[in-house]
This record gives C-alpha cells, sequence and structure tokens, in this order.
C-alpha cells in the first residue's frame, strides 16, 4: 500500500474506556442488539403467512447469506478504522462529508425508531410478567413503564461499558436458554409422538426455499432479513475492545452465525410442534401471527405447575429481549453521535465524555430522552403509527448495509487483485451483499408505499413508506443547518476522503501503556484516556 501524499488532521482521543471488553463481550453485545426471542416471535408468524409454509425456515437462511456478506465488509472495515463511528466514518472516508453524515442520520433514525417499539415491548410484558393482562392493553400505562425501562437503561449505559456489558451477559443468558428450552421440549414432543394430530417431523426439505412464487419469496425476504439487523453493534463499541481491530469484526461475523443457528432450531421447533396451519395453534392463524411464542408456549410446555413456571419464563424471555436490545440499541447511538462530534461533524458538546466512567455523557441522555419523547408522542398519536413507523426501520436498515458494503469495496478497490481472499472478502461478497440491500431498500419502499401495506395511509400511500421516507429525508436539512458549526468536517479537511489511517495502530500502543503502567502500579485496572491523536499519523491510500 502506498502513503498518500497529504497527511490526515489528528483526531483527540475519545476518552472511553479502552482495553474493557474482550471478544466475547462484544458478540454478546452484537447479540443482544438483535433481539432474538421478540424477533423470531414477531416474526415468523408472518413469514408463514406470506405463503411459504414449512419453507419459512429455509427463507430464515437464506436472508442470512447477505447479511453475512455485509458483515465481512464490517470487519474489513474496521480492521482499517476501528471507530465507534463505524457506518458514518467509513462511509465518509469512501464517499465524502455529506454521504458519511447522511449515513451517521439513519443510522440513528433506526436506533431511535426501534427504541420505540422496544420501549413498548417491555412495558407490555412487564405487565404481562406481573399477571396484570388487564393492563397491558393500557396504552397510558405501558407507555409509562416503557419509560421507566427507557432512562433506567441509559442510566446503565451511562455507568460504563463494563456494567453495561455484564447486564447484557445475563439479559441475553436468560433469553437464550428459555429459546434452547422451549425448542428442545418443542422437538422432544413431536419425536416422542405427544405434540398433537397437527405436528409434522422436521424434514431437511424445509431449508431448500422450492416450490414458492417469486412473488411469496419476496416478502418472505423482506420480512426475513431484518431480524438480524443488530450484530454490527459488537463493531461500535470497538475502541473500548482489548483488540480494537480485529476482536469487533470477529465479534461481528460470529453474532451473525450464532443467530441463524438459534433462528433455525426455534423455526425448526414451531413448525414442527404447531404446524402451517390456518387454525388453533397453526403458525398459519393470523390470530397467532403477532408472536408466536406466546401461543405456544401452554401447549409445549402444559399446564401443569412446571408448565406455568416454563410459559412465565417465556414471557421472561421476551423482556429480557427487549431491555437488551434497547441497551445494545442505546450504546451503539451514543457512540455513532460522539465520533460524529470528534470528527467535527456535530457540535462538540456531543463529544463530552465522563470523566470517572469513560461513557458518552451529552450523547447517550440526548439520545434517551429524545427517544423517550418520540416513544410518547407515537404511543400517544396510535398505535397504528407506532407499528409502521418500527416497520420504516426496515428502510433504514437497507441504507445502512448498502452503505457500508459499497464503502467497503470502494475504499479497498486499490486491494482487490492483491490476493484472492482481498477479492472475495473486500470485493465480490460485499458488494452482491450491498447490491442485494438495495434490491431490497427498493421492493420494501414500493412494498411499503402500498395503502394496505401497514396500519395507516398518507395520501393513499403506505404509513410505512412516508414515515420512513420523510424521517430520511429530515436528515437533508438538519446536515445543512450543521454545517454552520462544522465547516472543517464538510470541507473535507478531518475526515479525508479516500484514505483512512493505519488501523489501530495508536489505540494499540496507548494500551499496551496503559497496561505497562498498571502492571508498574501493581493493579491491573485500565489507565485513565491520554490525549493523544487516535488517527495515526499518516493516512494510508487503499
Amino acid at each position: 500500500m502506498s502513503e498518500a501524499v497529504a497527511s490526515a488532521p489528528t483526531v483527540q482521543a475519545k476518552g472511553l474506556r479502552g482495553g474493557a471488553l474482550g471478544m466475547v463481550s462484544s458478540m454478546v453485545i452484537g447479540m443482544s442488539s438483535t433481539a432474538p426471542a421478540y424477533s423470531i416471535a414477531a416474526t415468523l408468524g408472518f413469514i408463514v403467512l406470506a405463503g411459504t409454509g414449512f419453507k419459512a425456515a429455509a427463507f430464515i437462511l437464506l436472508s442470512f447469506v447477505p447479511v453475512l456478506f455485509v458483515a465481512f465488509a464490517f470487519r474489513e472495515l474496521n480492521a482499517a478504522e476501528p471507530d465507534c463511528g463505524t457506518n458514518f466514518t467509513w462511509a465518509t472516508r469512501a464517499f465524502g462529508s455529506r454521504a458519511g453524515w447522511m449515513t451517521g442520520w439513519v443510522v440513528t433514525v433506526a436506533q431511535l425508531l426501534v427504541m420505540s417499539s422496544q420501549s413498548a415491548l417491555t412495558g407490555r410484558y412487564t405487565l404481562l410478567l406481573f399477571g396484570a393482562d388487564g393492563l397491558a392493553g393500557n396504552r397510558a400505562v405501558t407507555t409509562a413503564i416503557g419509560g421507566v425501562w427507557l432512562l433506567g437503561l441509559c442510566w446503565l449505559c451511562y455507568r460504563g461499558i463494563e456494567v453495561s456489558a455484564r447486564v447484557q451477559w445475563i439479559l441475553l443468558g436468560i433469553e437464550l436458554a428459555v429459546l434452547v428450552v422451549f425448542s428442545v421440549v418443542a422437538l422432544g414432543r413431536v419425536y416422542g409422538g405427544s405434540a398433537g394430530a397437527q405436528a409434522n417431523l422436521p424434514q431437511w426439505s424445509w431449508l431448500w426455499p422450492s416450490g414458492v412464487s417469486v412473488g411469496t419469496a419476496v416478502s418472505a425476504v423482506l420480512l426475513a432479513v431484518f431480524i438480524y439487523w443488530g450484530w454490527e453493534s459488537s463493531l461500535s463499541v470497538n475502541e473500548e475492545s482489548t483488540d480494537p481491530r480485529h476482536a469487533p469484526g470477529r465479534a461481528a461475523v460470529l453474532s451473525t452465525v450464532l443467530l441463524v443457528l438459534n433462528y433455525l432450531l426455534v423455526t425448526v421447533a414451531a413448525l414442527a410442534f404447531a404446524g402451517a396451519g390456518e387454525n388453533g395453534i397453526g403458525l398459519g392463524n393470523e390470530a397467532n401471527s403477532g408472536d408466536v411464542l406466546a401461543g405456544l408456549g401452554g401447549a409445549v410446555f402444559g399446564s401443569s405447575g412446571l408448565g406455568r413456571v416454563f410459559g412465565l419464563l417465556l414471557i421472561v424471555s421476551v423482556l429480557t429481549s427487549g431491555a437488551a436490545t434497547s441497551q445494545a440499541t442505546i450504546m451503539p447511538a451514543a457512540r455513532t453521535t460522539l465520533s460524529m462530534a470528534t470528527h467535527g461533524a456535530l457540535p462538540k458538546v456531543f463529544g463530552r465524555v465522563h470523566p470517572k466512567y469513560q461513557t458518552p455523557t451529552v450523547s447517550t441522555w440526548t439520545f434517551g430522552l429524545v427517544s423517550l419523547a418520540l416513544y410518547a408522542l407515537l404511543a400517544v398519536w396510535s398505535d397504528n403509527v407506532l407499528s409502521d413507523s418500527v416497520d420504516a426501520v426496515g428502510l433504514t436498515i437497507a441504507i445502512e448495509y448498502t452503505m457500508t458494503a459499497l464503502a467497503c469495496v470502494w475504499v479497498f478497490r486499490r486491494t482487490l487483485l492483491t490476493s484472492v481472499r482481498n477479492f472475495f472478502l473486500r470485493g465480490l461478497l460485499p458488494l452482491v451483499g450491498g447490491l442485494f440491500f438495495l434490491a431490497v431498500l427498493v421492493l420494501a419502499v414500493r412494498e411499503y408505499a402500498k395503502p394496505d401495506a401497514g396500519e395507516t395511509t398518507v395520501f393513499g400511500i403506505g404509513g410505512v413508506a412516508v414515515i420512513g421516507v420523510v424521517s430520511i429525508v429530515i436528515g437533508f436539512p438538519l446536515m445543512f443547518a450543521v454545517r454552520h458549526w462544522c465547516r472543517e468536517f464538510f470541507a473535507g479537511r478531518r475526515l479525508p476522503r479516500g484514505s483512512v489511517p493505519r488501523g489501530g495502530d495508536v489505540i494499540e500502543a496507548q494500551q499496551r501503556r496503559s497496561r505497562s503502567s498498571s502492571v508498574s502500579r501493581g493493579t491491573s485496572s485500565v489507565a485513565r484516556p491520554s490525549r493523544t491523536p487516535t488517527s495515526g499519523g499518516r493516512p494510508t491510500r487503499l
């Protein structure tokens, strides 16, 4: 790789706690952010209703492939430049300041919208957990409880990355343990012959999408592909990792693999036990589509004392899923705006870090309070609008993945032919993943624009498309308004286009110095962050 002539301006250390997370902790954060229990519970029924039947498992598996390709792009970009701004930073390097800023905006919009969904979920399932089923339908009560959860999780994120990671371990552990128990018991009853007449023995053919029409396949993919969103959160804490360049990228890829295995296990177990019929507990029954696990809990575990306990644990798993996702959404959102402020793309106040906890302060609480205000507004406005707002997240996710995958191809274009590995992992596979999500974006806008696609319509256009497009477009006037305070960034002098620093060299040096200093003092604590530049000196042209 040749050295660029110009040298990039140095960026001051962000003040985050370096060396706080291992690869497994990063992976836990990535998996938690996807809300495995809630995602599969709320989506599987709709995939079956799209006309896939038992082939729903095939589309869960098929949708994983482009997600994995995009995960490779995240890993390669992170290895070159481990910045907690991730998409924002890399898109700026590839396509310039305006494209980078808008990418950061789109990612933030997605996180804000999904926080409304998770707050509503935690509010409702908290009441269900305590047997207050009647209040679970009361919008004011669920909104209030969901808001308390949101603020409490913001406080945890504010108190430190280690505290947040420990909580994530607990929440994800409960969630996955319950899903595994559910799947094992369901499959055990199917093979033991006690599941009922609706049960079916699992077939390998369920994993191959043959015999499904193109229209059905498109609908199923649009539904299935977004249950994986969130694994990239493991990269947003890269600067707090023990190995910033490599561990977060590996954690991201492993997160996607573990997610697909988890989803396939639960999907096959649910299909085998309940079948795809339109009556009773069948997954093709519209009455069960909103939460298939809740509908199957009593049938799988029975109504005995132990059965009721496991049925209650299913509720706990969905509740912990919502809480873990909310917390794992706050962390990357705060770090995105922190990075943007550090690089001069937002006012400096968003770059403040707590001197003791070493977490973003203004960014964390601003995101939390804006999320709370948006959630309250949507909840008071209409449950239908809230539902369509959540579905609109799909449009922002498609843009996020498209931009990151294509940024990988463009930034590394000069090295693609230097090795077979680079050609596939930096070029072909990310390109396929990026083009796939670009196609998903176009198809999603077309589908969501249909008047009957969601719960609301605006001038004859589906509310999901309207909310998604308007949320994204709002970013343009905001970007032009911010330019007044961020002239250096938009002039391309803070994150020069077409170059990346030598990834992680300074961060790793800081950590080595911190460890040496700790050893000399006879303690293993992490040293206070230095004010040395994190960008490295001279950029490398790729």
